[in-house]
């Protein structure tokens, strides 16, 4: 079962949980990370590392954030892989604890 990166991630793409991923499989872009189901071997590590739990094993993706499954799958074809951490955006800050940032999503 692999996990998901949810919205709390829009804007805020802190890159903790990447530094920790044994398989590479996260994947970056403008606004957003995307954990690649393919390639997550549901190894946990990364979970407690996101400052805005953001990440989610597939089964408890919270209510209203299921899209998010589908979002990851696609958008890990498109994007390219992430292996190191980077600085956050500078407003990253403002934008913790927001809701309804998915059409925030630059893809």
């Amino acid at each position: 079962m692999p996990f998901v990166v949810t919205e709390s991630c829009i804007k805020c793409k802190y890159t903790d949980c990447v530094e920790v991923c044994p398989v590479d499989c996260f994947h970056e872009g403008p606004n957003f990370l995307v954990i690649d189901p393919e390639e997550c071997i549901d190894c946990t590590l990364c979970e407690p590392e996101c400052p805005v739990n953001a990440i989610y094993p597939e089964d408890d993706v919270p209510a209203g954030q299921e899209a998010f499954i589908q979002i990851n799958a696609e958008l890990a074809k498109a994007w390219p892989v992430l292996t190191v951490r980077k600085d956050a955006p500078a407003d990253a800050k403002e934008w913790e604890g927001k809701p309804d940032k998915l059409s925030l999503l630059e893809r």
